[in-house]
């Protein structure tokens, strides 16, 4: 009777143990996640005095600074690189998913899956400056092509080229770990009922393999396209800080010209963009959890 009676006690009470354990995850969402964002949505409202300190206030000054100004291109820009990171790293990120799931044996898959995600475990400065060292005119590509014959061979250090190679290298195994994870879920069973009824290869893919791993396509997708979005080291170094992308001018706002209510506004309005990106991934892939969470 006791037992029971305690039992209730503890449904009843709203803090329970389950409920306690929760409370430390909370407070560190509410102090490192949830007042950043208050902070810099307080500084995008203000203004900047002549000694580039904040000055708190209410107004949209910034955010009409940066929608009627030239800094639309920037945004414009970092959102066309970023589909265009997205979409290469797609390709070859069904590519290798595909041969690894069912042309490489099951001992050897964890084998190149190591090799795929090795470079995550170095320093992301550390891998720009190899890129560095590889495209410079002194580099190991010109000495390499140079020696194959090539008399004058392409410099694609600081080129638009060198920025899109350097942000697929970095992100494509983003694309590839969720994308290896339903294909290695795919039963083998239905291509081969696909097969047996006279489907080609192609339309094997399209009616079999891309309707079953197209929840891994669009997470793998959203894990590129979003990091990549606010990217500023790649473009600064492999392409020369030539182009202003989002990344470069939020950096230079609160770094260089010290306008942080600026650069505040710029921040909140790449942060909308990248919850937006996520509310889609909510909705169109997960959508139990997307009604979860409305």
């Amino acid at each position: 009777m006791n037992t029971v009676i305690k039992k209730k006690a503890s449904i009843g009470n709203p803090w329970n143990t389950g409920q306690l354990i929760l409370v430390p995850a909370g407070l560190w969402l509410i102090v490192f996640m949830v007042m950043p964002l208050l902070i810099l949505l307080v500084y995008s409202l203000g203004s900047r005095d002549d000694l580039g300190q904040i000055v708190l206030g209410f107004n949209f000054d910034n955010y009409l600074r940066f929608f009627t100004g030239p800094y639309l291109k920037s945004l414009g820009r970092s959102l066309v690189l970023a589909a265009v990171t997205s979409g290469i790293c797609l390709v070859l990120g069904t590519l290798f998913s595909l041969w690894l799931a069912f042309s490489v044996p099951k001992a050897k898959q964890n084998f190149f899956m190591t090799l795929m995600v090795a470079p995550l475990w170095t320093s992301f400065l550390l891998r720009i400056y190899a890129w560095m060292t590889i495209l410079r005119p002194t580099g190991l590509l010109s000495e390499t092509l140079h020696a194959l014959g090539w008399a004058h061979p392409p410099v694609l250090l600081y080129t638009p080229w060198a920025v899109l190679l350097g942000m697929v290298y970095n992100y494509l195994p983003f694309m590839v770990l969720p994308l290896y994870a339903s294909l290695e879920k795919l039963d083998v069973r239905l291509l081969e009922a696909a097969a047996d009824l006279g489907a080609t290869p192609w339309r094997a893919f399209l009616k079999v393999t891309l309707p079953l791993s197209s929840k891994g396509m669009v997470a793998g997708s959203i894990m590129v396209f979003v990091p990549a979005l606010g990217d500023y080291v790649t473009p600064d170094l492999l392409g020369g800080a030539k182009t202003m992308f989002i990344g470069n001018l939020i950096q230079n706002q609160f770094l260089t010209v010290r306008d942080w209510a600026f650069g505040s506004a710029v921040s909140t309005i790449l942060i909308v963009i990248v919850s937006f990106a996520i509310w889609l991934y909510l909705k169109y892939v997960e959508p139990d959890t997307a009604q979860a969470h409305l």
